[in-house]
C-alpha cells in the first residue's frame, strides 16, 4: 500500500512546476486528475524530442495522473468542474496569477464549497507583494533571485543553472506543503491555503550565500565547479578529462596531499588549515592543477578513492544511467504503455521504491470516464 492510497488530487497545471507538484502526490499514491485545455498543456509539444506524439519532457511530470480536457469557459464545463471539487482532497494549480478567480476557482471561493479542500497554488514572484501578480519562468527566477550572480566561471558572465531546478523544487515544497497541510487537517477538520514560488525557492537555495552575505555585505565570488569557501572542492582536468575532487576538510586535504606526492603540503603553514588555504588559494591552486595534468581520470580516482577523498569524474547522461550504482536503485523504471524509461520517485518506502503506476495520459482520456463535457474546442491538427 502507497502512503498517500485514496487521497484524491485535482490538478489545473500547465509546463513544469504544478504537474511536478501533482506528480509526486501521484507516485506516493494518490488519485490526481489533471484538468487541460482542449488544447491540452503547453508542456505536451514542448519537443523534440517526441516519444507517442508527446513531448518526452511532459511524460517526465504527468505520470500516474488522468486527463480531463475541460474548456472553462463551457458552463457544463465549469459546473462539472466545481462539482467534481467537492469530491476532492487537494487542489494544485499553477495558473497566470488571477486567472482562476475570473472561473470562480479561486481559494476563498472553492473552500467555501469544499471546507476540507487543501488549496495549493504555485506562483512565480510569491502570494503577496508589489510582484505578486506578475508572471515568471525560469530563467526569469533564476536572475531574479540572485542565482546567476553566484554560478559560473568568475572568469565568464553570469550564468543559469542548467536544469529547471526552481520549477522542480517549487513542485517539491508544495508538495510538502500539501502533506503538511494533509496532517493538519487531521487535526483540524479543515483545509487549507498552501502558497509557494519559484521565487521563494530561489531565496531558500541562496540561503548559505545570504547567510555569509548578510554578515560580510560581499557578494560571494563564482566559481566553475566548486566553493569559493572551500579548498580542495572542485573540478581539476587530468590527461583525459576533468575530475571533482572534494577534500573538504583538513584532514582530508592532508591525505590528498599525500596523493599528490607532496605529503609536505599537509603540514605546510600555508595550507594547513581550510582558512589558509583560501588565504593562499593562488598559490594552491595552481600546484594542484599541475599534479592533476600528469595522470589520466581513471587514475586519479582510482587513488584518491582508495585515500578516503571523494571524488567523481564528471559523467554525461549515458555515463550516469548506465554506472551499476544508478542500476542497483531500480530508479530507472519503465513506463507503462510506452517504450520509454523514466527517472522514479527519489525516495523509498522500508526498500522499496514507488512504482511508475501509469505513465503520461492521453489527452482528455478520462473524460468519459469522470462523467466530464467533452469540449467542443480540440487541439488542432
Amino acid at each position: 500500500m502507497l502512503p498517500l492510497q485514496g487521497v484524491k488530487v485535482l490538478e489545473i497545471g500547465q509546463n513544469l512546476a504544478g504537474p511536478y507538484a501533482s506528480e509526486i502526490l501521484g507516485m506516493l499514491g494518490a488519485e490526481v486528475v489533471k484538468i487541460e485545455r482542449p488544447e491540452g498543456d503547453d508542456a505536451r509539444g514542448w519537443g523534440p524530442p517526441f516519444h507517442a506524439g508527446i513531448a518526452c519532457s511532459f511524460h517526465a511530470v504527468n505520470r500516474n495522473k488522468r486527463s480531463v480536457a475541460l474548456d472553462l469557459r463551457d458552463p457544463a464545463g465549469l459546473a462539472w468542474l466545481r462539482d467534481f471539487m467537492t469530491t476532492q482532497d487537494i487542489f494544485i494549480q499553477n495558473m497566470r496569477p488571477g486567472s482562476l478567480e475570473g472561473f470562480g476557482l479561486g481559494a476563498e471561493a472553492l473552500r467555501a464549497l469544499n471546507p476540507r479542500l487543501i488549496y495549493c497554488s504555485l506562483h512565480a514572484f510569491g502570494a503577496k507583494g508589489p510582484l505578486a501578480m506578475r508572471p515568471g519562468y525560469e530563467p526569469i527566477m533564476q536572475a531574479f533571485a540572485g542565482m546567476f550572480s553566484v554560478n559560473g566561471s568568475a572568469e565568464a558572465p553570469p550564468a543559469r543553472v542548467g536544469m529547471q531546478v526552481l520549477d522542480l523544487g517549487t513542485g517539491v515544497w508544495a508538495a510538502l506543503g500539501c502533506l503538511a497541510a494533509l496532517q493538519l487537517r487531521g487535526h483540524t477538520g479543515a483545509g487549507c491555503i498552501v502558497d509557494t514560488s519559484l521565487f521563494e525557492t530561489g531565496l531558500g537555495w541562496m540561503a548559505q550565500h545570504f547567510a555569509g552575505f548578510n554578515e560580510s555585505g560581499r557578494q560571494p565570488p563564482r566559481h566553475r565547479s566548486g566553493n569559493p569557501k572551500l579548498i580542495v572542492f572542485q573540478a581539476f582536468d587530468t590527461q583525459d578529462g576533468e575530475i571533482v575532487v572534494a577534500a573538504a576538510n583538513d584532514r582530508l586535504f592532508a591525505r590528498s596531499a599525500m596523493v599528490l606526492g607532496h605529503p609536505e603540503w599537509g603540514s605546510d603553514p600555508r595550507f594547513r588549515t581550510n582558512a589558509d588555504r583560501i588565504a593562499h588559494r593562488e598559490i594552491l591552486l595552481p600546484l594542484l592543477e599541475a599534479e592533476m595534468l600528469k595522470r589520466t581520470s581513471e587514475d586519479w580516482s582510482e587513488a584518491l578513492e582508495a585515500a578516503g577523498i571523494p571524488c567523481s569524474p564528471i559523467h554525461d547522461l549515458a555515463a550516469v544511467k548506465a554506472h551499476p550504482q544508478t542500476q542497483a536503485l531500480g530508479i530507472m523504471q519503465p513506463m507503462p504503455g510506452y517504450a520509454l524509461e523514466g527517472v522514479a520517485l527519489p525516495v523509498s518506502f522500508d526498500g522499496d521504491r514507488p512504482p511508475i503506476r501509469t505513465g503520461a495520459p492521453a489527452l482528455g482520456e478520462a473524460n468519459a470516464e469522470l462523467g466530464a463535457p467533452i469540449p467542443a474546442r480540440s487541439r488542432p491538427a
